[in-house]
């Protein structure tokens, strides 16, 4: 009932859609998960801006599907498994970020590696008609990035929410020798870059197709103008916080050490993390640069490939910025390929706290979390995991214990939906007015023509909620006579 209503609310009731900490009063929770869905090697998840009732999985091997109403739709977002070259672990579809302007522009945009060469694409799409359909022949290049082998892609993309531009990870290429790449200034692998997808600084060159941010650290110097970043391996998965803007960057380890790398949403860009100098805070064998440069900057977290710690490939996560997980707001969320979980407190970079929290989240029922791939976020700001596992899972966060009343059976506490601006309270009674007043689809606080005339439209359909008050699967003359009964002012 609640995801209908939300398709059906004005759009300035639901604000900025950033989850909003502090707002709402509920009980530290102890945490666990709930199988969402199966969806073949799923590497990433996320979704549209302000897009409360869908969830998008990028599939490995090519395909994006939606998440609706908590299903999976049988057919895919899009469709890329012919241009995909996916060998080993490293390769395939790789990225998905939706432009901020999404709702307006329909644009979004993906990362993988083509075939049959295997270089890095990141392309631009627009949905079609159908909003859950993309249009496959909307294609526009962005960028083409060669690569040297089929190892070290990374392939996470996201806009920034405070600038609004694409940051793309990049791995230095992998193979023989290819760590020097990310202390070479001069290329584009083994960096983050950030690039402006509303501007073309390069009209006659088809493979970049994006402007240059003049306060990109390198532009007017020596240095490619597009780095934003450096010295990393393969930042297999990144994120930036809704909230503050700040980076996070899980960058994979060759033999002994991963680590977790923190850019502050205030930076300037320009940090350089070591790599090939330096694996983590240790220094390597080949070294391109002096490893005791103390502009290089160390890692917020590292740990070690040894027998009492386990280890094969950090998986960075997301900071929490939800409201049905109060005590874990602002915590940052990551794993390694290897089963552990971790949670991890701190102040600007500075660990508070970090514990492993891959037993509390255990699903139970039979079922296991032991291959994590990524972390993604809903617009509610809940984190979510997906996990090769039988074929591939995506598993949601979750309190042990519901806490709050959720009326109108979102998984989402109501006062959540309520702070968040998924749901209006105009009487402040702490209920959704949705379920004070089902029957105002417009929310303009009346039941009156306009709601009929919304009932009429979907007269004998199926819409998974209002206007099939009764819930019988079909818009009828029960709900007809709901909303006849409710017409006039809502309580």
């Amino acid at each position: 009932m609640a995801d209908q209503w939300k398709r059906l609310l004005p759009l300035g009731l639901l604000g900025s859609c950033l989850a909003l900490a502090g707002a709402v009063n509920a009980p530290d929770s102890h945490l666990t998960t709930v199988l969402v869905a199966n969806i073949g090697f799923p590497v990433f998840l996320t979704h549209a801006p302000c897009d409360f009732n869908r969830l998008f999985v990028v599939g490995k091997l090519g395909r994006i599907s939606i998440i609706k109403d908590g299903a999976v739709l049988d057919d895919p977002f899009l469709d890329l498994a012919d241009l995909v070259l996916s060998v080993g672990n490293e390769q395939g579809l790789l990225g998905l970020a939706f432009h901020p302007d999404f709702e307006t522009n329909g644009f979004f945009y993906v990362n993988y590696t083509r075939t049959p060469d295997g270089d890095t694409v990141v392309a631009r799409y627009a949905v079609s008609a159908d909003p859950d359909v993309a249009d496959p022949d909307s294609v526009q290049p962005v960028m083409l990035v060669e690569q040297p082998s089929h190892r070290h892609n990374a392939g996470w993309i996201g806009f920034g929410p405070n600038d609004g531009y694409l940051y793309i990870a990049l791995g230095d290429g992998g193979g023989t020798g290819s760590g020097d790449n990310a202390q070479n200034i001069d290329n584009l692998l083994g960096n983050i870059l950030r690039i402006d997808v509303d501007r073309d600084d390069f009209p006659d060159d088809p493979d970049r197709n994006y402007g240059i941010p003049r306060d990109n650290p390198f532009v007017g110097v020596d240095g490619a103008d597009e780095i934003w970043a450096y010295g990393l391996r393969n930042p297999w998965r990144c994120s930036l916080d809704r909230e503050t803007g700040d980076l996070y960057i899980g960058d994979v380890g060759l033999q002994s050490w991963e680590e977790v790398n923190f850019q502050p949403g205030s930076s300037t860009g320009g940090e350089n993390y070591g790599w090939n100098c330096k694996e983590a805070t240790h220094c390597t064998t080949q070294q391109t640069c002096d490893c005791t440069d103390p502009n290089l900057v160390d890692p917020m977290f590292e740990y070690a490939h040894t027998p009492k710690s386990p280890g094969a490939a950090v998986i960075g996560g997301n900071a929490y910025r939800g409201c049905a997980i109060p005590d874990l707001v602002g915590a940052y969320l990551f794993a390694d390929f290897h089963g552990r979980i971790w949670r991890l407190d701190h102040d600007n970079g500075n660990i508070i706290e970090l514990r492993e929290i891959q037993d509390e989240l255990a699903p139970g029922g039979g079922l296991s979390i032991a291959r994590v791939t990524a972390f993604g976020e809903d617009a509610f700001g809940e984190l979510y995991l997906c996990d090769r596992t039988n074929g591939g899972e995506i598993f949601k966060i979750v309190p042990a214990a519901a806490v709050t009343p959720d009326c109108n059976m979102n998984g989402i506490p109501d006062d959540c939906d309520i702070a968040i601006g998924a749901s209006t309270d105009r009487d402040g009674d702490g209920v959704p007015d949705e379920c004070d007043c089902p029957a105002d689809l417009d929310g303009n606080g009346s039941v009156g023509i306009l709601d009929l005339l919304a009932l009429l439209a979907a007269w004998g359909g199926d819409p998974g909620g209002p206007p099939d008050f009764d819930g019988d699967g079909t818009v009828g003359i029960l709900d007809l006579l709901t909303l006849l009964v409710s017409w006039g002012p809502c309580p």
